[in-house]
């Protein structure tokens, strides 16, 4: 005879199966440029975009930009330099200071919207530590590391919908299903989502390293940079590296000095850069031809 319980737990294991199989057929597959990475996106890139031109209008209302002209053409003449090398003419590319001299911090939303917060400038000393800035956060849209982020938080809310689904058909109790949930959230972020997030900061380094060598900056001055970065943040306190979603400033070093002679490949010296008064125009956002190729 079957049970009430046996076709219960039918309809759990068809719901299961029904989840896994829409993750499969939604889940598209890409590659991380550079580095051939494979990928798991669910969100397409023109959603992306959206997302990201959408975020940076509300950044932009919500931030008070640099007053400081000198400061913002310096930046944008850096970030015109970084996005030609990123070669990317879909992108709208905008580069942008925002006032706030408590917050060392600086990001690129999808579509290359950038923006840098005043106070990561006691650690900038040059065009050089910019280009490093600008490269690394350039990095994260070029390798579409949001469209990821989206992608996993869904992956991991349906992987938790699908456990729910089980637990609730199998007669477990509800103490033991939310003391299951709580693991599960718990091991999904500690398991997959934080070692993720890692792993496109260390993606990130690695292209931006790339990225500002196609642009005409020597790729070992980053060093110079995120050692300076490590020192200034010796007397704050730091996450263990496995609750962090960054790597280790030592780890970060290690990673990024095994990938100078990579990056060394696509360096072409340019002329030094114009005065700060006059910087050129980029027209239309538009990248122009690329500084030479790998040798």
């Amino acid at each position: 005879m079957i049970t009430r319980n046996f076709c219960k737990r039918q309809k759990a294991w068809m719901a299961i199966l029904l989840t896994v199989a829409y993750l499969l057929v939604a889940a598209g597959c890409a590659t991380a440029p550079y580095t051939g990475r494979k990928q798991v996106l669910m969100v397409s890139q023109e959603k992306e975009l959206s997302l990201g031109y959408q975020a940076f209008k509300e950044i932009k209302k919500e931030s008070r930009p640099s007053k400081d002209q000198a400061l913002q053409a310096r930046v944008r003449r850096v970030g015109e330099r970084i996005a030609q090398a990123a070669n990317r003419p879909d992108y709208r590319w905008e580069f942008e200071v925002f006032e706030d001299d408590k917050t060392a911090n600086a990001f690129c939303l999808p579509g290359g919207k950038v923006g840098i917060y005043t106070g990561l400038f006691k650690y900038i000393k040059n065009d050089a530590d910019l280009a490093t800035v600008i490269s690394h956060e350039a990095a994260h849209a070029l390798a579409r590391h949001a469209g990821e982020r989206l992608s996993q938080g869904t992956l991991a809310q349906l992987g938790g919908t699908a456990l729910g689904i089980g637990l609730g058909a199998f007669g477990v109790s509800s103490n033991a299903s939310r003391v299951a949930m709580q693991g599960y959230g718990l091991g999904t972020k500690l398991g997959v989502l934080l070692p993720y997030s890692r792993v496109q900061e260390s993606e990130a380094d690695r292209i931006g390293l790339i990225l500002m060598a196609k642009a005409g900056y020597e790729p070992e001055r980053a060093l110079e940079f995120w050692e300076r970065f490590a020192t200034g943040k010796k007397d704050k306190a730091q996450l263990p590296q496995f609750l962090s979603t960054h790597p280790s400033d030592a780890t970060r070093i290690r990673n990024m000095r095994a990938h100078l002679p990579e990056a060394r490949r696509y360096y072409v010296a340019r002329n030094e850069n114009p005065p700060l008064a006059a910087p050129p125009l980029w027209s239309a956002h538009r990248n122009l031809p690329q500084h030479g190729r790998p040798r």
